[in-house]
This record gives structure tokens, C-alpha cells and sequence, in this order.
């Protein structure tokens, strides 16, 4: 089996540049996770968009959505910006026999203390043993973007009842 890892921007991917004392995306940090877990699968990380979630469009979306259908891999994670992702993991909800998750984190991946770590390992988990359709993996758990909703408050990703 061989994954394929879209990366998109957002807080994963996020560099904090000191002179300009704010932050900003970088190049994808995907790549580098699985490198240093000493990850063994087949992958291969290609950059689609280097935007923060919060400023994809509707033609980032429909860019996202034509990259994963032309796709030849049946196995996609996309790292995103946390803000947006379900808007996106929506907007792909109808594409057939593939198996998309979709991660991010709330902290970027340089940093020591980052989520970026395990998010990326449970959705390249799920990439591989769920059923063809659309998934998010944020926090220990895999949601269905249906009945997923970011609680800013606290963080985190949470299940909502539909």
C-alpha cells in the first residue's frame, strides 16, 4: 500500500519568524514527522496550498478536491489548518473509493510540546485500516466530519450529536 500525504498549510506547518515577531507557514512538516518516527510504509508527501485554513478559498477547496481524484493512491491524509478543516473534509465528502483523513495541529510541528506528532501517526493509521470515505484525526480520535466540531475553547476536537 502506498499513502499519499497532501499538505496544505496551517498551524502544523506554522514557523515563528522573530524579526517579524508573528507567524507564518513554512514548508510542510509532514515529511520530517515521519522521518524522524522512523515511519516504514510507503509514502510520499506532496505540497498543494501553503495557506493558514483560515484563508482557503472555495477554489483552494475545489484545487484539494481535484488533487485527491486524480490521485493513482486510494490512501490520502491532508495536514490542514484546524480552523477550516471541516469545511474542507465536507467539501471532499463525495469522492469514491478512497480513504481521506484528514489532521492538523493546534501547535506547530517544530515545536517540542507540538500535537502534530500524534495526529499525523493516528491519520496515517487510519489512512490505511479504515473504509473508503472522509475522516478527521485530531486528538487521539478519529471523527466523522459530519459530527465534528472544533471547541476553540478548549482546544480541541469534539464529537456533536447531528
Amino acid at each position: 500500500m502506498r499513502l499519499k500525504i497532501y499538505t496544505t498549510g496551517g498551524t502544523i506547518d506554522k514557523v515563528y519568524f522573530d524579526k517579524k515577531s508573528d507567524y507564518q507557514v513554512g514548508d510542510p512538516q509532514a515529511g520530517g514527522v515521519l522521518e524522524r518516527a522512523n515511519v516504514v510504509i510507503e509514502y510520499e508527501v506532496e505540497s498543494i496550498l501553503r495557506k493558514d485554513s483560515l484563508d482557503l478559498t472555495e477554489q483552494d477547496r475545489k484545487l484539494i478536491r481535484q488533487t485527491v481524484e486524480s490521485s493513482p493512491e486510494d490512501h490520502i491524509v491532508i495536514t490542514h489548518g484546524t480552523d477550516t478543516m471541516i469545511e474542507t473534509a465536507k467539501a471532499l465528502q463525495d469522492v469514491e473509493g478512497k480513504t481521506i483523513v484528514l489532521t492538523g495541529s493546534m501547535y506547530p510541528a517544530r515545536f517540542r510540546d507540538s500535537d502534530a506528532v500524534l495526529n499525523i501517526g493516528c491519520a496515517i493509521t487510519a489512512a490505511q485500516i479504515l473504509l473508503p470515505g472522509v475522516y478527521i484525526a485530531m486528538n487521539g480520535r478519529i471523527f466523522d466530519p459530519l459530527s465534528a466540531l472544533k471547541n476553540v475553547e478548549l482546544n480541541r476536537f469534539e464529537e456533536v450529536s447531528i
